[in-house]
């Protein structure tokens, strides 16, 4: 398998559409959306006078005065209170992708979407058999240590794999802090069938947003999977189409599976691989209307092709699963996506707090909304319990009977 490096994104002034923003405080979670790169008027942390000469906030000075002369215990610092204001005013709009954010989460969002963990370099794919198979990234510490595409996981620090153990599980079991000495011990099953056990020390891992791999269960197919949508993510498309067309495939899978946004111009880049002249996506907000197309001569657009979708596909990749899907460039297969069409603006404050507003909107080609609708597969799937990827198979069987 081949990967790229995300690069770092800087964390001020860009827009972004996100989805939701899970834990404050501790864990964050992004079912995210569509970055607008460049810089954007900052505005103060806290600002009472509302634009265009309206009032300002009097009510709260009044309450804040009454506060002061009659409450009876410690109120809390004046900077929480800002941030309790900050919020009464967002949760008033009902609009939940527009939300706050105080500077130690703000700046763990900048870290999240920077891509970065400390592990040994690995995804992980269950294939129909029930088994993890592990695909390093390149340059690695599982690559260096010797772990090969396809190779089974059996172990991990003496225990048993078990059958049943979700897979994101298994991912964290192979993450770690980055020390020295620190790291994990896995047993594999090569594809010879010969069994090794491995010691591989943690590492700094910057996470691609493309992997892929020509199928070992059927090797006219390429498979692309695209994690996020980055600055790198066309570049890293066209590496991946590179090494699949040499190898002389005949068929094409696009994973999106758990792919939650990233950025739109990518996107729509994206999309241009597949599709050849046609409009991408349509984008409307306060004042305008923007209609994107996709460039004619597309590097994806001689081959078959599935796409596979799932409950948190969303955003930025259903911009392209339904720009394919309205086309009838290839066959969605999986479950309705997320349904997260709107687009939100990152603003940093001076505080190093954050602010995400929403902007504007998106709808496919033939005018679907997809915002709390999302994409309905052409082939629906209820997914396995026992993690199989049926989904994968039945792309795979697709395919076979298109040839």
């Amino acid at each position: 398998m081949k990967s790229a490096t995300k690069k770092g994104i800087q964390s001020v002034g860009i827009s972004i559409g996100v989805g939701i923003v899970v834990g404050i405080g501790v864990t964050i979670v992004f079912a995210a959306g569509f970055f607008l790169r460049g810089l954007v008027a900052m505005p103060p942390a806290f600002a009472l006078a509302e634009q265009n000469g309206d009032a300002q906030y009097e009510l709260l000075d009044e309450v804040q005065a009454l506060l002061n002369h009659h409450f009876l215990r410690e109120q809390p610092d004046y900077t929480q209170r800002q941030y309790a204001a900050i919020r009464g005013v967002l949760t008033s709009l009902g609009d939940r992708y527009t939300f706050f954010i105080e500077p130690p989460v703000a700046q763990s969002e900048s870290d999240a979407l920077a891509g970065t963990y400390g592990g040994i370099g690995v995804q992980l794919s269950r294939n129909e058999a029930g088994e993890i198979e592990l695909y390093p990234f390149d340059d690695g510490p599982a690559l260096q240590a010797g772990v090969d595409d396809g190779d089974v996981l059996i172990a991990i620090n003496g225990d048993a794999l078990d059958s049943d153990l979700q897979q994101d599980v298994v991912d964290q079991l192979l993450r770690g802090e980055v020390k020295e000495g620190s790291g994990v011990t896995i047993t594999i099953r090569k594809t010879t069938g010969e069994t090794q056990t491995l010691f591989i020390e943690f590492a700094v891992i910057n996470v691609p947003s493309v992997v892929w791999r020509v199928l070992p269960e059927a090797e006219e197919i390429g498979y692309v999977q695209i994690m996020r949508f980055t600055s790198r993510t066309p570049v890293e498309l066209a590496e991946a189409m590179a090494a699949l067309e040499a190898a002389e495939i005949s068929g094409l899978i696009l994973d999106l599976r758990n792919n939650t946004g990233g950025l739109l111009q990518e996107a729509v880049d994206v999309a241009d691989a597949f599709l050849d002249g046609v409009t991408v996506v349509v984008e409307r907000s306060q004042d305008r209307e923007r209609v994107f197309e996709a460039e004619s001569g597309g590097i994806a657009t001689a081959y078959p092709l599935v796409v596979l979708v799932n409950h948190t596909t969303a955003s930025a990749s259903e911009l392209v699963a339904g720009a394919i899907q309205d086309h009838g460039r290839g066959v969605l297969i999986g479950q309705r996506t997320f349904g997260k069409g709107t687009v939100q603006q990152i603003f940093r404050l001076s505080d190093q707090s954050s602010i995400h507003i929403t902007s504007s909107e998106w709808f496919t080609p033939n005018g679907n909304q997809i915002d709390g609708n999302g994409l309905i597969p052409d082939i629906e799937m209820i997914p396995d319990e026992n993690g199989r990827d049926v989904e994968l198979g039945e792309a795979i069987r697709h395919l076979q009977a298109e040839s």
